[in-house]
């Protein structure tokens, strides 16, 4: 059994929307934040968080669009990938509504990661890059953090990517700067996926590619959190 309901979580003098779902029972659990893709917090990004709580984690998925308006924070999140992939607003909400995580009952701040869709692992992949507290990270197609470099800093990365996509170039490359700085890691590439392979809601679902990386997920997030 779960629980899991809609949360607000402080963000400078803002109050931002998430979907906060846990195991029964009193831990200590590791925590995840789920990040989504550019269709927002919908029933599908709330169902993985659900998921990570029926295996015994504390999942909190972010909404960035909540309450704003969608096209500026789409516009604000591509313009923020060219210009300050790094250090952004983006990021600095994901590093307070990781706080707000590591803060809940029953959860163990030590043992915290993140797991990102398209715009949700691009931002992950850059995040990782600049707080050390996450312990291990799974970016679903997302793009690659500029300079590339700045990956040196990052925690274990399980990635994975289509290989019918614009996105599998950054899943290649991430795997050779990953190896060459000996970052642990899994990086793979599923040849017959297309984008938004793992959203079993929408067309591009595909369900062996989608199966396999999430058990290679939760074995890494084993490995690596719980």
């Amino acid at each position: 059994m779960t629980q899991a309901q809609m949360v607000k979580f402080p963000f400078g003098t803002e109050q931002r929307p998430a979907y906060l779902a846990r195991p029964d029972g009193d831990g200590p659990f590791p925590g995840v934040l789920v990040i989504h893709e550019i269709f927002g917090l919908n029933d599908n990004i709330k169902d993985i968080a659900e998921r990570f709580a029926n295996e015994g984690y504390v999942a909190l998925a972010i909404d960035l669009f909540g309450e704003r308006n969608r096209a500026i924070c789409i516009f604000n999140v591509l313009r923020s990938q060219l210009f300050s992939p790094l250090e952004n607003g983006n990021i600095r909400e994901l590093k307070s509504a990781l706080t707000y995580l590591g803060e809940q009952p029953g959860v163990d701040g030590a043992r915290v990661g993140a797991i990102g869709y398209c715009m949700g692992g691009g931002l992950a992949i850059a995040w990782a890059c600049t707080d050390n507290r996450l312990q291990a990270i799974a970016p679903y197609y997302g793009a690659n953090p500029r300079p590339l470099e700045a990956v040196k800093r990052s925690c274990p990365v399980v990635g994975s990517y289509p290989g019918k996509d614009f996105t599998t170039e950054a899943g290649h490359k991430l795997d050779v700067e990953l190896t060459k700085n000996n970052i642990v890691h899994d990086i793979k590439i599923y040849p017959n996926a297309m984008h938004s392979f793992f959203n079993d809601t929408i067309k591009s679902y595909n369900a062996e590619a989608a199966q396999d990386s999430w058990g290679r997920v939760l074995t890494f997030f084993g490995e690596h959190l719980a």
